[in-house]
């Protein structure tokens, strides 16, 4: 009977554990993919300003030069917007962000800045999309500086925390 005591808190305190490290991986997976994003957005300046390519065409080849969600979020965008149905660039947008953005890691605000910097790429000259592209490049610059200082202290608050969470249980249940 007391081995199955023994056994019981021991899973409990590692799969409380692997919760924890599970949770700290998350953080640095958001990080990645904000700067994967950060890299995205510097391609599509690229293919706007000095390309001079139109913007479906900008979307498919920078979403082709990319991996992961946001790159499937990119060509995604950039067949809608070559159907030509009607829609507004905006509107596409946002539909395509609200399809991907669980799976890009993004927080509310994240998304909120990201939806607004759709909201004024599609309709404006080369100038103001290139404002426009710098603000949003800033906005980005600024939330991949918050994770990167606090990910370190995050990642260890993460795993004693879900450790520490194991132990108390299993004092508890035992």
């Amino acid at each position: 009977m007391i081995w199955l005591r023994i056994t019981g808190c021991v899973l409990v305190t590692a799969s409380c554990g692997a919760l924890g490290i599970w949770k700290a991986r998350q953080w640095r997976l958001h990080r990645q993919m904000l700067e994967r994003l950060r890299r995205m957005v510097y391609l599509l300046r690229g293919e706007i300003l000095y390309a001079m390519s139109p913007l479906p065409e900008a979307l498919e080849r920078v979403g082709r030069k990319s991996d992961g969600p946001a790159a499937v979020w990119f060509c995604r965008m950039a067949e809608r917007l070559k159907r030509q149905e009607g829609e507004t660039f905006s509107r596409i947008w946002r539909e395509e962000l609200d399809g991907q953005a669980r799976a890009m890691l993004l927080s509310q605000r994240e998304t909120a800045e990201l939806a607004e910097f759709g909201e004024h790429l599609g309709y404006l000259d080369v100038g103001m999309q290139e404002r426009t592209i710098a603000l949003y490049l800033e906005q980005l610059d600024l939330s991949i500086g918050f994770l990167r200082e606090h990910e370190q202290e995050r990642t260890r608050i993460c795993t004693c925390l879900g450790i520490m969470s194991g132990l108390f249980l299993s004092v508890i249940l035992c």
